[in-house]
């Protein structure tokens, strides 16, 4: 049959081994709780014997047909699968399955179906490093008796796995849809949350509860029957860590004007395959320069008019719909704008708990709620910019740490040492730019530079009541693993905030709107090529992303996008301030609640509320304490 544009769309799966009670009761809670996943339709398989269940939750971008239904059965029976994602080379694997007689014909027109005979005909692993997407996938073997689940590269679509009690397994795509299963008594992770007080959410592979993990991207996790907890295995199919390395040992060697040309084939490639669906397309559109290379890109591809999207606030310093609206009208594109005010954000913060479905507290979670909310109206899939500041060097900091490593790296480290520990041990401490210059002395190198940024205060450190003992990446990156400084830091990016903050925001953010969006720069070939590229060719002094801007200015004046980037941030600060939010965060964090749950320092959390209320020193902490508590609001509500 000809292959026509049809893929499956997201969705979220879900699914259960060796559960005792009444699974169709316990797989239909599960499917219900991630409803907002996939509101169009849902599935559910059980193996012969009960003992393995998989479900699923479907948000149809094309393809209503029930040959696109899921879970699905392999043409031989042998495999069943429920998937979340998109594999965007879909047609060129069916290409392949057909012309080497692997599959006679194809049943419907689903990206799922291509998946599954690909992985019949050569095997799991090489299927998947054959695809190109964005995915999570429980595929049971049933002659072999295996359970397999895979996440994609990068890391745009989640998975949660883990164990209830000792023998029931169960994984899906939102943590709160293991929580929901009868017997979840999973105490909370104590040792996570200092982790969590500096940097505001829970890195991969730990979550909120004991026993629950996310899979790591890029990596398959597979358990045989019988099993016991120790018969995991967990292996890489893809590492950010060894594209790296094997780029930037393998420099691009044409000039950067020839990078660019390289770098413009390959997202206009990207790009071209994502907006690839029967429903409405759009894009996220901001003034900065990611966002606005995927729309000019998205145009210069679309005969007709691209849809972008953008929100404004009216607080100054934060605005930038009037420069997006300017980037939109010379692109041509039909643009939406919403303006959000103060009342829009306070009532999307009780969401928020249910949301996450675990703590989590980058503050710009409020504005991409808010945009996912106005695209959802005109749109039911929306492609979006980032990636760009860590694959191109675009974030200041990076620029400061190159700095002040270029300053300090010539004393040896065994006379800075003892100097930082005089400095903190003195009077001078006490005053937070001493403490930190103290801190920045003592740096071993680079990338411990860059963690100190996030670690300098030592309040931070008082907050929880249970000093952790689970070892967090950042502590464990090697110093000089990349010769490049910058591209060492980018790759510590790549590896853990990207993925466990930035496209976690962005994924549960959309999904709660039942959005779909997609990523053109974490495209496979993109990032590989991306590694690649000699710093220079990122950055010069203070700007970033040269390579990418010299895209961009082929489609959009260059004094058009030479502007401060105020990123996408909220005056959270501020608003806490007025009495509607102050009361909500001082309900949250009063003393007998704090006390009588035993897991925060209340003098601690007051003494930071009270240097923010009466003296003005604002903490990002203070937020990421108000999340904490919202989450254990909406959790002790759903257990009891």
């Amino acid at each position: 049959m000809a292959f026509t544009d049809k893929e499956d769309g997201m969705c979220g799966i879900a699914g259960f081994c060796n559960l005792k009670g009444d699974w169709r009761a316990n797989i239909a809670k599960m499917n219900e709780r991630m409803h907002h996943r996939g509101p169009d339709a849902e599935g559910v398989f059980a193996s012969g014997d009960e003992r393995v269940v998989l479900g699923h939750k479907r948000l149809s971008i094309v393809d209503l047909s029930v040959n696109g239904a899921q879970p699905m059965e392999s043409h031989s029976g042998r495999y069943v699968m429920a998937y979340n994602g998109e594999i965007y080379n879909y047609k060129k694997i069916a290409r392949k399955l057909l012309e080497e007689g692997k599959v006679k014909a194809f049943r419907g027109a689903s990206d799922t179906e291509v998946l599954l005979e690909a992985i019949e005909a050569y095997g799991v692993e090489n299927a998947i490093a054959m695809s190109k997407g964005m995915f999570a996938i429980a595929l049971y073997d049933k002659k072999e008796q295996e359970l397999f689940l895979l996440r994609d590269r990068v890391g745009e679509k989640p998975l949660y796995y883990g164990f209830i009690g000792k023998d029931v397994f169960a994984f899906a795509s939102e943590i709160g849809s293991i929580a929901v299963l009868d017997g979840f008594r999973n105490d909370i992770q104590t040792d996570i949350l200092d982790i969590y007080f500096t940097h505001g959410y829970i890195p991969a592979p730990y979550s909120i509860y004991k026993d629950i993990y996310k899979l790591e991207p890029g990596t398959m996790l597979n358990i045989k029957f019988p099993y016991e907890k120790k018969d995991i295995s967990i292996t890489p199919f893809w590492s950010m860590r060894e594209a790296a390395k094997r780029g930037q040992g393998n420099l691009f060697q044409g000039s950067r004007e020839e990078a660019a040309e390289e770098l413009e084939r390959l997202l206009k490639e990207s790009i071209r395959e994502q907006m690839v669906a029967d429903v409405p397309v759009g894009a996220f559109l901001s003034a900065g320069i990611d966002s606005s290379t995927i729309v000019a890109l998205m145009q210069s591809l679309n005969s007709g008019k691209v849809k972008s999207f953008t929100i404004g606030m009216s607080e100054k310093g934060y605005n930038e719909a009037a420069a997006a609206k300017e980037i939109a009208k010379h692109l041509g594109t039909e643009h939406t704008e919403l303006y959000i005010t103060e009342e829009d954000a306070v009532a999307v913060i009780p969401k928020l708990g249910h949301m996450f479905g675990e703590p989590f507290a980058d503050s710009s979670q409020i504005p991409t709620y808010l945009v996912s909310k106005m695209t959802r109206e005109h749109v039911t899939v929306s492609l979006s910019g980032d990636g760009g500041d860590e694959l191109f060097c675009g974030y200041t900091s990076y620029e400061s740490v190159s700095r002040i490593w270029g300053k300090m790296k010539n004393i040896p480290y065994f006379i800075r040492k003892p100097c930082s520990s005089l400095v903190l041990h003195s009077p001078l401490a006490k005053n937070p730019i001493y403490r930190t210059k103290g801190t920045l002395l003592g740096a071993k190198g680079p990338g411990r530079l860059y963690e100190i940024s996030y670690e300098t205060d030592p309040l931070v450190k008082k907050i929880s009541k249970t000093h952790g003992s689970c070892p967090y990446k950042y502590n464990q990156f090697e110093e000089g693993y990349l010769a490049e400084t910058n591209h060492n830091i980018m790759l510590m990016d790549m590896l853990m905030y990207h993925p466990d903050d930035i496209l976690v925001k962005v994924d549960r953010a959309a999904m709660a709107v039942s959005l779909e969006t997609r990523v053109p720069m974490l495209d496979k070939d993109v990032v590989e090529f991306a590694w690649s590229l000699p710093i220079e060719y990122k950055r010069e002094g203070k700007t970033g992303k040269r390579v990418l801007r010299d895209v961009l200015y082929r489609y959009v004046p260059r004094e058009m996008m030479e502007r401060p980037k105020k990123g996408f941030s909220i005056p959270i600060d501020k608003w806490l301030l007025k009495p509607e939010l102050r009361k909500w965060a001082e309900c949250l964090i009063d003393r007998k609640t704090l006390v009588r749950q035993g897991l925060l320092d209340a003098d601690a959390v007051w003494k930071m509320w009270d240097d923010f209320t009466q003296r003005g020193i604002w903490r990002i902490q203070i937020w990421f304490v108000l999340m904490f508590q919202e989450w254990l609001n909406e959790t002790s509500a759903m257990f009891h």
